[in-house]
């Protein structure tokens, strides 16, 4: 008897240890590795950062439209984003969320990127794993999260980035001393000219935070104008004096965060990979996540938030870039003051006014600030795996800061488009802030 009773003990244990190992557990690291592993296949496509935004954007929407589903804390987003409705529901009690919310982002994801196949083998690395685990969960989540990213794939087919891939290049065909030129060693058309007609996710049209204009051309010696050319040559040349151990230096460069990098060897050109600003601030986004021991409900909380940051912060800025069209520092210093000059960074290919980095950057901020709180300090490591060492922030706002900053002492831009960049981005990250409701006022953690 007591053999018996002995058998039936270790059968129930090994019953117990073999449920346990069936059980699916996806955690938030799961949904960092899965933005990660987005940025790095996007890196080797090279996309341009407006493009690049959209992609993060409609990945992560799709992911937070299945939690909001199944977590009460959690409101939807349809209604609050631009003609998005309510995704597909499920009742069935097998789905596991965050399973189907991973499903919802990678099936967005890889529809949006040309590596297809690097993306669907980063996939499967862990899905593979378990669907052998528990098939039925794991087929029953798969298709909730199908069907939401397909909802998400019909919302996304209408915001206009298919008709803007057949309109006309930027015209560079004019002699007004004003207007952009594109730049050496590529000398690339105008990126995106027509991206202020794409949708925009929360704010309401691409123009609503249109900047002030920026400084009357003049190559007059003490217009504002040329008082700020003067500036970025100046500041190139301090910089050229102690080069291995200038701090602007390592700051421009630790923001470069330029796709269109290229590298000439005599009659051969390649481009260096890396990261855009959107990337750089999505790496952000999980370094806060990590430290805060965010949940996966939280991450993925708040990598949509930033994304839709990001994404409006792009369209806002391009619409302004394609109306101000102004030159940029490189062309005028090598033309008018010295023919050899060139910038610490490689200017990237489009108009000058706004500063990118610093709309997007302050839209980030203002968005991770409300998420995390005032004085988040925190250890940059986003460039290590580009060869950079890490920084380390006081606040997301000291961060944005020095990002909006790192583009003069690039020789890229121009003060103003610093400064008035700035607060473009941050006006655009307050109204997503003050717009979006994307927690009940029960929710879980506090929202400043």
């Amino acid at each position: 008897m007591k053999n018996l009773i002995v058998l039936i003990i270790v059968a129930i244990l090994m019953i117990s240890c073999k449920n346990e190992v069936q059980k699916i557990e996806v955690t938030s690291e799961d949904f960092h590795v899965a933005n990660d592993d987005l940025t790095k296949v996007m890196v080797h496509d090279i996309f341009s950062p407006p493009v690049a935004s959209r992609v993060y954007t409609y990945s992560n929407i799709a992911a937070y439209e299945v939690i909001a589903q199944f977590d009460k804390d959690y409101n939807s987003l349809a209604g609050q984003l631009t003609d998005l409705r309510p995704a597909p529901v499920s009742n069935s009690e097998l789905i596991n969320p965050e399973l189907a919310a991973l499903v919802a982002f990678y099936e967005i994801a890889k529809t949006l990127v040309f590596s297809e196949e690097r993306l669907i083998v980063k996939r499967d690395s862990i899905f593979n794993i378990w669907k052998k685990s528990d098939e039925q969960t794991f087929n029953v989540s798969e298709a909730h999260g199908v069907l939401v990213a397909n909802h998400i794939k019909k919302w996304m087919s209408k915001d206009n980035y298919s008709e803007t891939r057949t309109m006309p290049k930027f015209s560079v065909h004019t002699d007004e001393e004003g207007r952009w030129q594109p730049t050496p060693p590529s000398y690339m058309d105008g990126i995106e000219p027509h991206w202020s007609k794409i949708r925009p996710f929360a704010i309401n049209a691409s123009n609503q935070f249109k900047p002030i204009p920026p400084p009357e051309f003049s190559m007059e010696p003490g217009s504002r104008f040329h008082n700020e050319l003067m500036e970025v040559y100046n500041i190139r040349e301090e910089i050229a004096e102690n080069e291995e151990n200038s701090e602007k230096m390592a700051i421009a460069k630790f923001w470069d965060c330029n796709p269109y990098v290229s590298i000439s060897r005599g009659h051969l050109m390649f481009a260096t990979k890396k990261i855009t600003p959107g990337g750089h601030w999505m790496g952000i986004t999980k370094i806060a996540c990590q430290k805060s021991k965010a949940d996966f409900n939280k991450s993925v909380y708040a990598y949509t938030k930033v994304s839709v940051a990001l994404a409006d912060g792009f369209i806002s800025c391009w619409d302004e870039k394609y109306r101000s069209k102004l030159v940029r520092p490189e062309t005028l210093i090598n033309k008018y003051i010295d023919e050899n000059w060139t910038s610490v960074l490689q200017t990237p290919p489009f108009p000058e006014y706004t500063s990118g980095h610093s709309v997007v950057s302050g839209a980030a901020a203002i968005v991770l600030t409300n998420i995390f709180g005032d004085n988040f300090s925190f250890k940059d490591d986003t460039e290590l795996e580009y060869g950079l060492p890490f920084r380390n922030f006081k606040s997301f706002k000291d961060a944005s800061m020095e990002a909006a900053n790192s583009r003069l002492y690039g020789g890229i831009h121009y003060r103003a488009a610093i400064e008035v960049g700035l607060d473009q981005g941050e006006a655009v990250g307050n109204f997503i802030v003050n717009k979006l409701e994307m927690t009940n006022p029960k929710e879980k953690f506090a929202t400043r």
